[in-house]
């Protein structure tokens, strides 16, 4: 009787044995292949500070407004003044990745025109950060408008236009003295007599004042330039673009003399563009 009883449990025991051995060896297999797995992983990079964007016509106050744009502060009709501070907004599909505001208002002395963009950098590459895209995208804006990036940036103030390096006007002459002054609409004006009577000296015509030139701004969000451009028509347009995260924002304002052989400004056109820019700038704070 005792003989019987010890056969079947060396038999079960033997059998559990080698299960062990024939499943140990599935699970090492499987094991290493998820160890294998995880480590060819890649770190994906992080998102942007900013995931939505501001309507661009109900930032600018009034008072910065009418700064840029006279002629608002001359119309009397209650309902035309009401539009032309509101701004016309321009076409967007998907207000969270870009939003853009138009004004425009005439007076005595001229026609003045604001366009206000603020755009949303969004990275569809894993391994690169909003922010690192919303600067690639800055170059390539600094780049086409040929600003200076090896000389010194200006400070961004109410007085900033007089503290440019004269470092940046040599560069600048470089790059686009033989070109004429760049319009709005991508048109070179040939240097001449015509371009003497300006107010304050062409940024692009070689003038000895770096004061106005083209440039690298400091002190607006991340980084930040400004361009000065005339057309053959006299037309002034005055570009601050800036970068705060993976948010930029241009600034784009125009003034076009209502009288003959007159040109805007370059100094005072500066100013009011980088006051406004500062104040959308503030507006991302937070």
């Amino acid at each position: 009787m005792q003989r019987k009883a010890y056969v079947p449990a060396a038999v079960a025991l033997l059998a559990a044995l080698l299960a062990a051995c024939t499943g140990g060896s599935g699970d090492g297999s499987a094991q290493d292949d998820k160890a294998g797995g995880s480590a060819t992983s890649t770190p994906v990079a992080q998102p942007g500070k900013y995931s939505t964007l501001s309507d661009a016509c109900t930032v600018p106050d009034s008072e910065e407004l009418e700064a840029l744009l006279p002629g608002l502060k001359l119309l009397t009709d209650e309902e035309q003044r009401e539009k032309a501070y509101d701004g016309t907004a321009t076409l967007t599909y998907d207000n969270d990745r870009r939003s853009g505001c138009r004004w425009k208002a005439e007076s005595d002395a001229a026609s003045d025109q604001l366009y206000i963009d603020f755009e949303r950098v969004v990275s569809y590459d894993a391994s690169v950060s909003d922010d690192d895209s919303a600067a690639r995208v800055f170059d390539e804006k600094a780049e086409a408008a040929d600003i200076p990036r090896d000389g010194a940036v200006t400070s961004v103030g109410p007085s900033s236009t007089s503290s440019a390096s004269a470092e940046n006007g040599k560069n600048s002459k470089d790059a686009k003295g033989s070109k004429g002054a760049k319009g709005a609409d991508g048109a070179e004006a040939a240097k001449g007599p015509g371009n003497s009577g300006s107010e304050s000296p062409d940024p692009s015509s070689g003038s000895s004042s770096a004061s106005v030139l083209p440039r690298l701004l400091d002190g607006l969000g991340d980084e930040a330039f400004l361009d000065d451009a005339l057309s053959p028509t006299q037309q002034r347009t005055v570009t601050v673009v800036f970068r705060t995260s993976n948010v930029l924002v241009t600034v784009q304002y125009e003034e076009q003399p209502t009288r003959t052989g007159t040109v805007a400004g370059s100094e005072e056109m500066q100013d009011r563009a980088q006051n406004l820019a500062r104040q959308l700038a503030g507006s991302f704070k937070g």
